[in-house]
């Protein structure tokens, strides 16, 4: 059985990384997708609160898991038993930081492979931090990001002072 772990802040998840995690679902008998705790970051939602999102829009998928972690995506991999880590690629720019990741994660464990898979056309341009940005302003977002995760949004930048 493989195993396929998608790492990731998701903060927060889009319909591009729910297009990955499908069309992986479709490749490998498992696949978790695993939020990433970056205590570098100043994320909009909890580490909890993007694991509640993701299990929501995810339910519909029997074999997909989704979890949180922090270190190395290798040794999350590893005790979890898996050996794929699955990542998508926009356009160019990330193929370079993907594929400089995806050797540095080679001499970590030579057993891990990395899958990458193109991001649908639709979603090509769309990231977590264009969604931010369009949400902050009052924009329309419904059609980037899952509606649970659009509702979540709009009432964080409600808030004052956000």
């Amino acid at each position: 059985m493989v195993i396929a772990i998608y790492p990731g802040s998701f903060d927060p998840i889009t319909l591009g990384h729910l297009d990955i995690i499908e069309r992986g679902g479709m490749l490998f008998e498992r696949v978790i997708v695993a939020v990433l705790c970056n205590t570098s970051k100043k994320p909009v939602f909890s580490v909890e609160k993007r694991v509640e999102q993701i299990r929501e829009c995810t339910q519909h998928l029997l074999n997909v898991e989704v979890d949180s972690f922090t270190g190395l995506t290798v040794e999350y991999a590893k005790l979890h038993k898996a050996g794929v880590l699955l990542r998508g690629l926009r356009v160019l720019s990330d193929f370079e930081k993907e594929l400089q990741m995806a050797h540095t994660n080679k001499t970590l464990s030579e057993a891990i492979e990395t899958v990458f898979l193109a991001t649908t056309t639709e979603y090509s341009f769309l990231s977590s931090s264009t969604v931010k940005e369009i949400a902050q302003f009052g924009g329309e977002i419904s059609h980037l990001v899952p509606e649970n995760v659009a509702r979540d949004l709009y009432v964080y930048y409600s808030k004052p002072n956000q």
